[in-house]
């Protein structure tokens, strides 16, 4: 059985990390969307309103769960026998962050593998921080999150 895990903060989660969430589910047998929780970060939700945005987004998929992460990646994958970190990209930026990411992740683990996926051609530029600034100018971020991130947004911001 092939097992994946595809972290990130999801804050908001959009339609490019959909993207990769659905491409993924018909690739491996099993998918874990994990939500970190990083307590050098500041985040626009709550690692509960996130989680339950992401579990919202997988329902379609039979293959997929969603869980929390407040350590190690690896240490989170190794606990549930995961063996391939999943990481989307967008374009030769998030390419040389997620490569240093991977490299570190190898060295304390070696027995994970990193794969990457870019996302398609449609989301490339969806950034969850830029769409995080727009929604709290009011602007319409209906065609970059799904419809429920954007009433969350909305709510978020008044």
């Amino acid at each position: 059985m092939m097992k994946a895990a595809f972290p990130g903060s999801f804050d908001p989660p959009t339609l490019g990390h959909v993207n990769i969430i659905q491409r993924a589910a018909g690739i491996f047998d099993e998918l874990a969307v994990v939500v970190a929780e990083n307590r050098l970060k500041k985040y626009l939700f709550s690692a509960r309103e996130r989680i339950d945005l992401v579990t919202g987004l997988v329902k379609p998929w039979k293959n997929v769960s969603v869980a929390l992460c407040k350590g190690l990646i690896v240490d989170f994958l190794k606990d549930r026998d995961i063996p391939i970190l999943l990481r989307g990209v967008r374009g030769t930026g998030d390419f040389s962050y997620e490569f240093d990411l991977s490299m570190m992740n190898r060295a304390l683990d070696p027995g994970i593998e990193t794969l990457f996926m870019t996302t398609d051609p449609d989301y490339f530029v969806l950034r969850s921080s830029a769409i995080k600034e727009l929604a709290s100018f009011h602007g319409d971020v209906s065609s970059m999150v799904p419809p429920e991130v954007a009433k969350a947004l909305k709510e978020k911001f008044g």
